[in-house]
């Protein structure tokens, strides 16, 4: 089984910055389309970026244009979400995934290899 961790978060203030990172154990866990997700208490799951990994074109949903800036680093087989100015309402639970080809990266019911997360806790 493969395997995809999370890393990174942790409890910033409002207007604070944040990378999480998403490593991947194997190669076939990396490859395709890498996305991350967060699911906020009592929301629901919601993709927030999405990356092909091999030629690193990247993917936003409305919510995290501006701020939120999805990267990788292919020698490590990891993919980063840089968030900056991080707000209250970013709160939330972030998981990366993967989809397999071929990838529509901002369909998020198409993703499956979840991490179990990183927690992300930002205070006013």
């Amino acid at each position: 089984q493969g395997q995809l961790v999370e890393s990174g978060g942790g409890s910033v203030q409002a207007g604070g910055s944040l990378r999480l990172s998403c490593t991947a154990s194997r190669d076939t866990d990396y490859e395709n389309c890498i996305g991350w997700f967060r699911q906020g208490p009592g929301k629901e799951r919601e993709l927030v970026a999405a990356i092909y990994t091999g030629a690193g074109f990247t993917y936003y949903t409305d919510s995290a244009k501006g701020r939120f800036t999805i990267s990788r680093d292919n020698a490590k087989k990891t993919v980063y979400l840089q968030i900056t100015s991080l707000k209250t309402e970013d709160s939330a639970m972030y998981y990366c995934a993967r989809q397999s080809w071929p990838c529509a990266p901002l369909s998020g019911g198409r993703y499956d290899n979840w991490g179990q997360g990183t927690q992300v806790t930002v205070s006013s």
